[in-house]
This record gives C-alpha cells, structure tokens and sequence, in this order.
C-alpha cells in the first residue's frame, strides 16, 4: 500500500549570488579592464610608429616650418631638446614613461602642453557627439515606430529613408543642410556659432546617418520579435500597437543598437573631423586636421590616445548598459 501526501508546493525564491557568481562577475569585469588597457597600448604603438613613419622632419614643425631657414646648430639642439637625437626604441619607452605620468607632451606648432589644449578641446567635441547621439537614437526610434505602427507601405517606406540616411556622407550632407537653412530659408542656425544654437546643424549632419543605420538594426530586431508568444499574447489581449511598442517591442529592439553605441561613438568622432572643419567649428577634429598638416607629432598622439580612451570607456559603459536593458529570458539564453 502506498501513501501519499498532499504539500503544497513551495514558491520560487530567488537566489542570492553566491561566492562563485561573484567571483565570476570579478573576472569578467577585470577581463575587460585588461582588454580595454591592451586597446589603449596598441593605438598608443600604431601612433607612435605611424606618425613617425610619415615623410618628412619632425624638427622642420619645431622651428617654425619649411620656410624658418634654422641653422644646423638650431636643428641639432632641437633635436636633443625633444628626444630626437635618440634611438626610436629608446625614444618610445621614454614616451610610455610620459604617458604613464600623464604628460602628453609639447605641441611642435603651438609649443603648449598637449594635454591643457585637447582638455579644451573636448567639451566643444563631446557636446557635439553627445547631442548627435541623441538626435540619431530619436531618428532611429521614430523610423522603427514607423515601420511596425502601419502596413506594409511604412514599413518599405520606413526602410528606404533609414537605407538613404546611413549613405549619406557628412560632407555632403552638412552643406546641403548649409545651403537648404541658411541660403533657402534665411536661418542663421545653420551657421555654426557658440552656444547650443550653433551645435544643432553641425549634430544633424552627423545623427542622420548614425540614425538611419540604427534604424535598420532596429528594424531587424523588430521584424524578430513580432511573433514571439508574448507579443503575439499582448496583441491578443487588446493591447494598442503603442502599448505594444512600448512595452515589449522597444527593450528587446534597443539592446542591439545599444550595442553599437560604443562604434556608434566612434563614428561621430571621426565624422566630427570632417563636420568641424566644414561648420569652422574648434574641438579634436579640427586639431587633427591642422596637427597632420602641420606635422605636429605629440598633438596627433595627443588627440588620437585621448580619442581611443573615450572609445574604450563608452565601450565599456555600453556593456554595462546592454546588461541592464537585455530582458531576463534573452539574458539566460546568451
């Protein structure tokens, strides 16, 4: 005869990390520090041996240019002035030294601290990319609202502005945009000038394109989630196709995009150079462009090391970010 007995069921509780699960978080976290600090070091080597491999006398920019006429003498004391006297080994160990100090070095051309003229040069190039970050991601979201809040003609139309958008070169586009507001409506905000009215051109001209091809991610994830049973069950409930939207479409189609918002950043950073020189706006771009020309080595490592750090610590937040959006089922099965 066998007995049974009837108890009732225990609830699921939820487990606290244990030793093991810490510990485990440690190491991803430090696996990622040791990954974003050996990215730092090979920009810093390309850059050292690059800028250094490019034709031409870095003494020639410490002088004043090609047309100083410096004597032999002057040459020879500039040389042993900055380090170039000695062998290019010993010349890059010495310049690690520096960095791990926190000096960047003197500007040939501008014979200032490298590191006092890119801290003001930053704000004006972080704004920049912060503000067309934020305009892009809007685009994006309204292209992707777009295209699952109709029929199939939005969804077609949605997709062709989001596939025209991210071809478009910055170039172009900024004076187009120039000659469409200042020439064709007479306003002065397409002209670059200090405060947040001069930035919102510039921003344009770089979110467009990052938006149309977040869109397009977007979209994909969209497209992938419209007949999970969850979403099938809340459309069966009456919910409306922005409650839809908001609710459970938008978190799981964002954590791509969110992603890619560490080379989205990337992006924008290189498009600033060309946005700046085009709008006549001051910030790292522009630097770049006039240290290359002028062959001005420590402001060319200067800006690119600091470029590469940003690009690593947004990296690194955007991970920490994806964890946080990714929803708990997906997050199991990554």
């Amino acid at each position: 005869m066998t007995v049974t007995t009837d108890a009732p069921s225990a609830a699921p509780t939820r487990v606290p990390p244990t030793g093991r699960s810490w510990r485990r978080i440690g190491l991803r976290v430090a696996g990622r520090l040791v990954a974003a600090a050996v990215v730092v070091w090979a920009v810093v080597t390309f850059t050292f041996f690059a800028v250094r491999a490019v034709p031409g006398d870095p003494v020639t920019a410490i002088l004043g240019g090609p047309g100083s006429n410096a004597s032999e003498e002057a040459i020879a004391q500039a040389r042993a002035d900055f380090g170039l006297d000695r062998p290019l080994g010993q010349q890059y160990l010495n310049y690690l030294g520096q960095l791990l100090r926190g000096d960047l070095g003197e500007s040939y051309r501008l014979h200032r601290d490298v590191a006092d003229v890119v801290g003001q040069l930053v704000p004006g190039t972080l704004a920049l990319a912060s503000l067309a970050l934020v305009l892009g991601w809007f685009f994006a979201l309204g292209l992707a609202w777009w295209s699952v809040r109709g029929g199939r003609g939005s969804a077609l139309a949605a997709d062709f502005i989001g596939i025209i958008a991210s071809a478009l070169p910055h170039f172009w586009l900024g004076a187009l945009l120039i000659s469409l507001l200042a020439t064709g409506l007479g306003l002065p905000v397409a002209i670059s000038g200090p405060g947040f009215g001069g930035l919102i051109v510039p921003a344009l001209t770089l979110a467009l394109p990052l938006g149309g091809y977040l869109a397009q991610v977007m979209r994909d994830a969209l497209v992938a989630t419209l007949e999970e049973p969850y979403v099938l069950a809340a459309r069966a409930r009456g919910e409306t196709r922005a409650g839809v939207f908001l609710r459970h479409l938008l978190r799981r189609a964002a954590v791509p995009a969110i992603g890619l918002t560490g080379w989205a950043f990337g992006s924008l950073v290189s498009g600033a150079v060309v946005v700046e020189q085009l709008f006549a706006r001051p910030g790292l771009g522009r630097a770049l462009v006039d240290a290359v020309l002028a062959r001005d080595v420590p402001m060319v490592q200067g800006v690119l090391i600091v470029v590469a750090v940003a690009y690593v610590v947004v990296t690194l937040a955007t991970d920490v970010l994806e964890r946080a959006v990714l929803p708990p089922a997906k997050e199991a099965r990554a």
